[in-house]
């Protein structure tokens, strides 16, 4: 078999800047210019393919070195067109859709906020830290929130959430290309202002007593409001990755349950052992509402495909907390199940207690949730008492 004839081609410029290629389509056929163009009212670079009409490869290499040039004398700045806008819909449409789901919703909430507050057209690289400073000023007053929220405002933590969306934008915003290879934004204009921070933060858990009150209350209201709080407490799981179970996830036999990485907020799927008390009370659940396979173990009211909505949990827990007694404002919630988990279970090794609650990082357990408390420091008082009356 004959080889292929190579079809000539010419290249001139830089890439990413004022390439610009002459090239046959067919051997000795018409030449075609190929470069890319980018207009005065938009970000991205629009490929360009013009035939020449001729097939002198002189006369196409002299075309174009004259466009290669026309296009380097006419290159707008790239920093100053970009706008928040266009940032927010590039990552909208790249990166949030590989986030968990509320991160996602976050994503789209945060963005809305920053529009609203500097405006769709703010170009990026002009960004200060008084633009950072207001928008904490704004959020913490309520002067600035979403439809429908709270007019009396956020906290700091939510505050720094926004701040953290907005500086992952940024960063993204510095490492990405447009189709012509040019950086979206050079540098982040904001890196480096201080997010704010809980001088005090409160994080409630439950105690025995507490915990017991909640499980005959949650039976009063509903029984799968009472089988989240006793995963909740046998597991130390978040909750957005409790009321995404599936029976196919749970293993009664071997007593473990799966954790899947798309709806766990460390995003990966592990699997943990579980007690007998908790294996007993998801066999019981299980053999009442007859259910197996892939069905949901916290299914919907409305559509039993679907899970029961984060916004039914919390209703659950707030009317929870109400027959027991703990009032809105005290901060009590499904992570104070969670801190009690921590707390109770922290003697165990820090990689222990790390794979049986789904935390990633050690220190996170110690900087915010396990907590101190009179049983143990007393013990570990007695111990040392013991300890040096044997030295003697």
């Amino acid at each position: 078999m004959a080889s292929a004839t190579k079809l000539w081609s010419f290249s001139t410029g830089e890439r990413g800047r004022n390439r610009v290629r002459a090239y046959e389509k067919i051997a000795g056929g018409l030449i075609f210019l190929e470069f890319y163009e980018c207009p005065t009212d938009t970000l991205h670079a629009v490929r360009q393919r013009v035939s020449l009409g001729h097939r002198d490869r002189g006369e196409a290499k002299a075309k174009a070195e004259e466009v290669a040039s026309a296009l380097r004398r006419n290159e707008p700045p790239k920093a100053a067109k970009l706008t928040l806008k266009t940032l927010f819909d590039i990552y909208e449409s790249e990166v949030t859709p590989t986030k968990g789901e509320s991160k996602q919703r976050h994503d789209r909430l945060a963005f809305s906020l920053f529009l609203q507050e500097f405006g769709p057209t703010r170009e990026v690289h002009t960004l200060s830290r008084r633009d950072w400073d207001r928008y904490i000023k704004v959020r913490r007053t309520g002067q600035l929130r979403p439809k429908g929220g709270h007019k009396e405002g956020v906290r700091n933590r939510m505050i720094a959430y926004d701040l953290q969306t907005l500086s992952a934008a940024l960063n993204w915003a510095t490492t990405a290309r447009d189709q012509r290879g040019t950086l979206l934004l050079e540098r982040n204009p904001l890196k480096g202002c201080p997010l704010p921070v809980e001088e005090n933060p409160v994080r409630r858990a439950f105690n025995r007593e507490q915990y017991r009150a909640l499980v005959g209350a949650a039976a009063d209201i509903t029984p799968l409001f009472r089988l989240a709080v006793v995963i909740t407490h046998y597991t130390g799981h978040r909750i957005g990755a409790i009321r995404h179970l599936r029976w196919s996830d749970i293993d009664l036999t071997k007593r473990t349950a799966c954790w899947r990485g798309e709806h766990d907020k460390i995003g990966i799927e592990h699997v943990t052992p579980i007690s007998r008390e908790l294996a007993a009370a998801l066999q019981h659940a299980q053999r009442v509402r007859q259910v197996i396979g892939d069905a949901w173990v916290f299914p919907s009211p409305e559509d039993p495909t679907k899970p029961c909505s984060r916004f039914l949990m919390r209703d659950w827990m707030e009317r929870g907390l109400k027959k027991i007694g703990i009032i809105p404002g005290m901060r009590y919630g499904w992570h104070s199940l969670r801190r009690q988990f921590a707390t109770e279970l922290k003697h165990i090794p820090l990689p222990d207690l790390c794979a049986l609650g789904g935390w990633k990082d050690p220190k996170t357990i110690l900087k915010c949730y396990a907590q101190p408390d009179d049983q143990t420091m007393r013990a570990a008082l007695e111990s040392r008492a013991r300890l040096a009356a044997s030295n003697r």
